[in-house]
């Protein structure tokens, strides 16, 4: 008989209370106990980190029967058990001030305290917390664990509001700088969250984390890798039939090590994708709300086309803080890209950063699509796009783009001035096709230059060159394409090549001239 998929689960207990199954993660806890001290990792948001920092807990306080058949079970001294303060701040659902998070901070206290059998002055946080620290740890005659889940979500959920996720911040950095002053009085410590912010600000009362967010012995440490999925869901990718090289082209692709044999699946898509009897839908991007990310997008005029190929330091990925959005590093904190490839820029350490799969390169530029614009225009223009693709003739492109780009209010120009940057329309083009699903390489080199745009379709090729009027027409960007010879690299997919020239006009604010040929 099967086991259960653990939708939603994030404690050990009640995955071996009602057998379901469980990939066992545990050697890691071994190697991070044996390495003492305090741990930082940043993993996207539902891959599996709570359930993980349950697990850890459930090590330290001695629970030997949760671990039964688990590489830990025989890997422990469980003779030895901790107490745990365990702040879990992804139980709260919104942090919309700060009296939502020094509540929760407080309840962690007095719950962490009455179980000890501790009293707390009604002080500060940081005097209860240093107080609860070292009253348990002289009552337990032990060093104590500490464990913060979801240790930035209080700053996230107000992320648009400076000035209120500063005081966020503030709270949080009082709350983690007596962990390091309490060293002598802790056995491990160790944080999660979706972001990495910069030790100048939230953990500069914390600067001794070890960070393992992009180490390569912890690039599986959440998610599953290709053969824990075919080992341990082996019958329900039996059962629904599952096509292997269509379900990693969809979810699988998350790399955080930057090695090509460490790539890792979504467990939340897996999870949700196999109890849906194997219909392929955007389940993990469909929990989220990127809509600070897109506005953020907007405000920095970021060409959307860049995310398939975006080179950044090492040192970038953790240069976040509340007054210093670095939008690349948050859209790779966040899971909308990934490692790639890892460089060298200079004499420094470097990442190409990409979308991870289908999933979020779909999802993401369906929902760019919406800026300045409606979804229901979006939606006709998507059918009219589908309807002109499938056909021979293409010359009513030209009419459905124009629709999209006459639908923007004339009062979203106001305060921006993105029709002046030929990246705007060919963002907008490369959009639609990639939430279409279709292969889409931007800025595409050949041996004789660099090509705009390719589309790969099941039936066709499309080669695309923009230009804005002041630069050229769109006869000029289709001679360019030609005397080129952009369309020699696409020979050999046996398919018709169809060339198309674009012009973009920042008077109008709209497409210009189109013409197109097919080889």
């Amino acid at each position: 008989m099967k086991k259960g998929l653990p939708i939603g689960v994030s404690t050990l207990e009640k995955i071996v209370e009602n057998n379901y199954l469980y990939i066992d993660k545990t050697a890691f806890i071994e190697k991070l106990a044996q390495g003492g001290g305090y741990y930082f990792l940043s993993r996207p948001r539902r891959f599996g980190k709570s359930l993980f920092l349950d697990t850890l807990k459930q090590a330290f306080l001695g629970n030997k029967d949760l671990f039964k058949g688990l590489y830990l079970e025989t890997h422990w001294n469980w003779d030895k058990k901790r107490p745990v303060i365990h702040f879990d701040f992804g139980s709260t659902s919104a942090y919309d001030n700060e009296n939502t998070l020094t509540e929760a901070i407080w309840n962690v206290l007095r719950l962490s305290a009455q179980q000890y059998d501790i009293h707390l002055e009604n002080l500060t946080i940081s005097i209860a917390f240093h107080e609860l620290i070292r009253k348990i740890s002289e009552k337990t005659n032990s060093q104590v664990v500490i464990l913060v889940d979801e240790y930035d979500k209080p700053i996230l959920d107000v992320i648009t509001d400076e000035p209120q996720a500063l005081i966020m911040r503030e709270i949080l950095k009082g709350l983690y700088s007596v962990i390091k002053a309490n060293d002598a009085y802790l056995r491990f410590v160790f944080l999660t969250g979706v972001t990495k912010f910069s030790k100048v600000g939230l953990f500069s009362g914390l600067n001794n984390l070890n960070e393992i967010t992009l180490h390569s012995d912890y690039a599986d440490i959440c998610g599953y890798t290709q053969t824990e999925l075919e080992k341990e869901f082996h019958e329900y990718l039996i059962d629904n039939n599952v096509d292997k090289i269509k379900l990693k082209l969809w979810y699988n692709g998350y790399n955080f090590a930057g090695s090509e044999t460490q790539k890792v699946y979504n467990p939340f898509d897996i999870l949700l994708f196999l109890s849906s009897y194997g219909e392929y839908k955007s389940y993990w991007f469909e929990t989220g709300s990127p809509s600070f990310l897109i506005k953020l997008i907007q405000q920095n005029k970021y060409y959307f086309p860049e995310m398939e190929n975006t080179e950044l330091l090492e040192t970038s990925l953790s240069s976040f803080d509340v007054n210093q959005i670095e939008l690349t590093s948050l859209l790779f904190q966040t899971g909308y890209l990934t490692i790639k490839e890892k460089i060298t820029m200079g004499a420094m350490l470097g990442y190409v950063l990409g979308y991870p799969n289908l999933e979020v390169k779909a999802s993401l530029n369906d929902r760019l699509l919406t800026i300045g614009t409606t979804g229901e225009i979006k939606n006709a223009v998507f059918r009219k796009l589908l309807n002109c693709i499938q056909s021979s003739d293409l010359s009513q492109l030209s009419v459905v783009f124009q629709s999209h780009f006459a639908s923007i209010p004339h009062d979203w120009y106001r305060n921006n001035d993105m029709q002046r940057y030929e990246g705007f329309y060919a963002s907008i083009v490369y959009s639609y096709f990639c939430a279409l699903g279709y292969t889409v390489i931007a800025e595409d080199n050949t041996n004789t230059g660099q090509l705009d745009l390719t589309v790969i379709l099941p039936d066709k090729v499309l080669i695309l060159e923009f230009k804005l009027s002041k630069n050229g027409d769109a006869a000029s960007a289709l001679q360019q394409i030609k005397d080129k010879r952009y369309a020699d690299k696409y020979q050999s997919e046996q398919k018709p090549i169809y060339l198309l020239g674009m012009s973009f006009d920042a008077d109008t604010r709209n497409m210009q001239g189109f013409v197109w040929s097919v080889v």
